[in-house]
């Protein structure tokens, strides 16, 4: 599989699920713009990382919930690179709250780092492809709470449930475009969003035996089925999500 000349943006790529998305698509070829909005050390690391094996990379401060700042995203990928292929939606954060303690600056932040950014991330990246013509793939990081309530993590369900709809309706809209929208959903994924629950043995040993593989999954493995998707070998995968959650959503305790 190659993405050799293809250019994609990645959002909240500097870190967990993202950082390994982006060094995957790179592996593969592609061109790549980062985002980030904390963390400009470990950006830096990370383009010098890319920057070593030969591959080109552009990390842009960008506030994803921003519409001036997604445009600057894609636009960025325009001028350095000639156009956008591949858009991945990954930026995304939590708050662990229920819907009875959720302040609204908290449901706010969520909804606007997760659901607003892929919502205006998609429609950007959409024109951009429709513009410059030969389709395009658009992916959003969504999870399992997509579709599988998370008590106490009422907004983050909601920002999902929101993704899901999106991949499905601009899916369909976009699709005669030749651009391909497609979702990835993760389970439990051993991330800087999971090192409380993976520091701690007790907690730990619960997930695990929870997920029917038996542990959490790798940032590497999520990255993996992002390539494909921006490949050839998934060019008839639009308006879906692709679960990658090790069996949990469909765990049962057997009784």
């Amino acid at each position: 599989m190659t993405l050799k000349g293809k250019v994609a943006v990645v959002t909240g790529g500097n870190t967990g699920i993202g950082k390994a998305v982006v060094l995957e698509l790179a592996k593969q070829g592609a061109d790549v713009v980062i985002d980030y909005i904390v963390g400009e050390e470990a950006e830096l690391d990370l383009e010098s990382q890319l920057r070593a094996l030969g591959d080109k990379v552009v990390g842009v401060k960008a506030d994803v919930s921003n519409v001036g700042d997604l445009t600057t995203l894609v636009g960025t990928a325009v001028s350095r690179f000639g156009r956008l292929d591949i858009m991945v939606n990954n930026a995304g954060i939590e708050t662990r709250t229920s819907v009875l303690d959720t302040t609204e600056e908290q449901y706010n932040k969520v909804l606007d780092i997760n659901l607003k950014s892929a919502f205006f991330g998609t429609q950007l990246a959409a024109k951009q492809m429709i513009a410059q013509g030969g389709g395009g793939r658009i992916i959003n990081m969504t999870s399992v709470h997509e579709d599988w309530p998370m008590p106490g993590n009422t907004a983050y369900c909601l920002s999902k449930g929101g993704m899901r709809m999106l991949t499905r309706t601009a899916g369909v809209e976009l699709a005669p475009h030749n651009i391909l929208v497609v979702g990835v959903g993760p389970g439990a994924v051993n991330t800087p969003i999971n090192s409380a629950t993976v520091a701690d043995p007790k907690l730990l040993t619960k997930l695990d035996a929870a997920i029917p593989i038996g542990r959490l999954a790798q940032p590497e493995e999520i990255a993996s089925l992002v390539a494909f998707l921006a490949g050839d070998g998934a060019s008839y995968i639009a308006a879906t999500t692709i679960f990658a959650d090790g069996g949990i959503m469909q765990s049962s305790p057997g009784l």
